[in-house]
């Protein structure tokens, strides 16, 4: 069984950056494709970034492109995401999620294991 624990969430001032953690337990960690998902209150869950298990094509939501960076490092079972430039409608709580598939998929149905999340606040 894959566990998934995602950190380094926060409150931080618009204009500011925060980098999540996902570290992840069993499993395969370097076969696997990750993703960054995030859910604000009352939305629906939303694609943000991911990126396949060899760390080619990353890909992003258009609302993030050019501030967000996904990144992995297998040595360590760690996926990354570099927020910068971060806006108050970036508030959500970000899951991190692993697909046994290998391939960056944007759409959370392609996703066997997920995160508990961690919140992440914008203030204005």
């Amino acid at each position: 069984q894959v566990q998934l624990v995602e950190s380094g969430g926060g409150l931080v001032q618009a204009g500011g950056s925060l980098r999540l953690s996902c570290a992840a337990s069993g499993g395969t960690f370097s076969s696997y494709g990750l993703g960054w998902f995030r859910q604000a209150a009352g939305k629906d869950r939303e694609f943000v970034a991911a990126i396949s298990w060899s760390g080619g094509s990353p890909s992003y939501a258009d609302s993030v492109k050019g501030r967000f960076t996904i990144s992995r490092d297998n040595a360590k079972n760690t996926v990354y995401l570099q927020m910068n430039t971060l806006k108050p409608e970036d508030t959500a709580v970000y899951y991190c999620a692993a697909s046994t598939t290998t391939q960056a998929f944007r759409h959370p149905v392609y996703y066997n294991y997920w995160g508990q999340g961690t919140q992440v606040t914008v203030s204005s």
